[in-house]
């Protein structure tokens, strides 16, 4: 009666020139033939998740598209796997999988992270505006919601033991009209529901005494002060080098392109490096973790692209607010988005949007004119915010399943496999909880067969890299005679040394492209977008790794910086 009821409305919507059938698949409903367009597409997967199905497979064919299919890269340079044994596989380099390769480090187990690029977060997890959100947004009862709450809290201890800055500006949510302000006791009352806490009702005149920038038409706000703010790509970093230091291997640009099964369980994992045998595997695949759990015959759910824009602000605007802003229409029932705003960072500057877009392209990161119009509503938030203050603008994509709640589970019919999979926003708020709930269920795999005791060695925290920004000028003075490039300034922007992109090129997981050395420095990252300090760190990268310069890569392979000498010294 159900799967009739869901062909009956999909052949409605579908509309002339669409062939759609759906068939039920392991609790899951399949949806395939072919769509008009795109939105077409995403929207049947939309309505298809509305039939109580435990998932949505969407193999909907698009005229123009080719179905979208991670990359097989080369055998590259550097260890083999074949052959080796591992308790656990994490596969995904993300923030959540270097969380949970670090939650699985409390235990007496081998551990390996699979990454196929060539650093951690260079995906979704470093394309996003580090907001830490307060859950008041998420839909009650899901486990966005549970999961955002959760890892709130979780995030203040985590960020002191891993050394990362980490704030809470606190979100303020303006009403633009008096019936949006009456809706205060129903959000009051979704805020509780979630269990999020510390909230408060600000009039007007407490809105402009906190916010001066804040519109004349503004009616006052609803604040929730758990809101946080952290740098993505460095939690990331810091999450992979204290699961490293505990005894992790993490292993770079290493794709899966496979798995062997035998009796419903992955003995082998096939990589680009070679296959190795493992005890339990965790899908933390981000935009291709539907793929990977195709390779196991467990594609239960299927992902959709939803992509957006932000605009980075120069560093001075931090000083013109001091809390996460934004004016959403309240009224929008059926959004899929929060709506985006102005993020205050921990680097001072404030981070515009971001919008979000169904559009192809599991790593698209393109951006458009029509995107930075978009995203100019927002300054009406701030008056004393402006587009010239626009430094530079990135795009990210989020995976998200057609249910728009997370996976986080272990597979119903692979007996060695947890999923950690649709993690889109708030998915860097909810890292820390997600990773130890997937660490138990791992950790539970593994106990099935053989008892497994905590690591009394594990240390929660990392040696943080030295910041010659954080210290008193006394406390600079000492470090740079005790180390003098600290105190050669490379990137004049951000104020970052030589000394720190050294320490970076030689940490527990090394950068080795110039992107990696931004994400860990910010080197690179201000307002002259390296036009001053891209040779020099080109220079130190080529001297730390005994490589000529030309073979420095922006984002690893295939990204040359430099094609080649222009002239030869010594030549007449």
């Amino acid at each position: 009666m159900r799967l009739g009821s869901l062909r009956a409305g999909l052949r409605k919507r579908a509309g002339a020139g669409a062939e759609v059938e759906a068939r039920e698949w392991r609790g899951s409903v399949v949806l395939e033939g072919r769509a008009r367009d795109w939105r077409s597409k995403v929207e049947l997967g939309w309505y298809a998740a509305g039939f109580g199905y435990k998932g949505v497979v969407n193999d909907l064919e698009v005229e123009g598209l080719a179905p979208e299919r991670p990359e097989a890269p080369g055998r590259p340079a550097g260890a083999s796997l074949e052959g080796e044994s591992f308790d656990v596989a994490v596969v995904g380099g993300g923030v959540v999988g270097c969380a949970i390769a670090r939650e699985l480090a409390r235990w007496k187990v081998s551990v390996i992270l699979l990454e196929k690029e060539c650093d951690v977060a260079v995906h979704t997890s470093s394309r996003n505006d580090g907001m830490i959100h307060d859950g008041f947004a998420a839909k009650p009862g899901t486990l966005k919601a549970r999961y955002n709450v959760e890892g709130n809290r979780l995030w203040g201890p985590l960020a002191r033991e891993l050394g990362i800055e980490f704030s809470r500006p606190g979100s303020l949510v303006l009403y633009d009209s008096r019936a949006a302000a009456a809706l205060y006791p129903v959000m009051a009352a979704r805020a509780a529901e979630n269990r999020v806490e510390g909230w408060e009702f600000w009039g007007r005149g407490r809105v402009r005494a906190e916010e001066p920038g804040a519109p004349d038409s503004q009616r006052g706000g609803f604040f929730l002060p758990s809101a946080g703010v952290l740098s993505p790509y460095r939690a990331t970093v810091a999450l992979a080098e204290c699961a490293a230091a505990n005894g992790v291997r993490v292993s770079l640009e290493t794709a899966v392109l496979g798995f062997d099964t035998e009796d419903a369980r992955i003995t082998r994992v096939r990589t680009n490096r070679g296959a190795f045998r493992a005890g339990a595997v965790v899908n933390a695949a981000g935009n291709w973790a539907d793929h990977v759990a195709g390779y196991a015959n467990d594609r239960f759910f299927s992902l959709h692209q939803r992509r957006g824009v932000d605009l980075v602000l120069d560093s001075r605007a931090g000083a013109l607010q001091r809390h996460i802003l934004a004016m959403p229409d309240l009224f929008q029932l059926h959004a899929k988005t929060k709506g985006g705003g102005l993020v205050v960072t921990t680097e001072g500057n404030v981070l515009v949007g971001p919008t979000a877009a169904e559009a192809p392209g599991r790593e698209d990161y393109a951006t458009s004119q029509a995107e930075m119009r978009e995203l100019e509503r927002h300054f009406r938030v701030n008056k004393l915010l402006s587009p010239s203050m626009v430094i530079t603008y990135f795009a990210g994509v989020r995976p998200c399943t057609y249910e728009e709640d997370f996976v986080v589970e272990r597979s119903d019919y692979v007996r060695n496999l947890v999923h950690a999979a649709g993690i889109q926003s708030p998915g860097l708020a909810s890292a820390p909880a997600i990773a130890a709930d997937v660490a138990r269920s791992a950790i539970g795999i593994l106990a099935e067969r053989a008892r497994v005791e905590p690591n009394p060695s594990f240390r929660a925290g990392r040696r943080a890299p030295v910041d010659p920004r954080r210290l008193s000028w006394e406390e600079r003075a000492e470090l740079v005679e005790r180390r003098p490039d600290c105190g050669r300034i490379v990137c004049r922007c951000e104020e970052v040394s030589e000394g720190e992109v050294r320490d970076a090129l030689r940490g527990l997981v090394p950068a080795a492209s110039l992107d990696a050395v931004k994400r860990r420095t910010r080197a690179g990252a201000g307002r002259c977008h390296g036009g001053f300090c891209t040779p020099r760190v080109m220079e130190i990268i080529a001297d730390e790794a005994g490589i000529p310069l030309p073979e420095v890569t922006k984002k690893g392979p295939g990204s040359p910086v430099a094609l080649g000498r222009t002239k030869e010294a010594g030549r007449a």
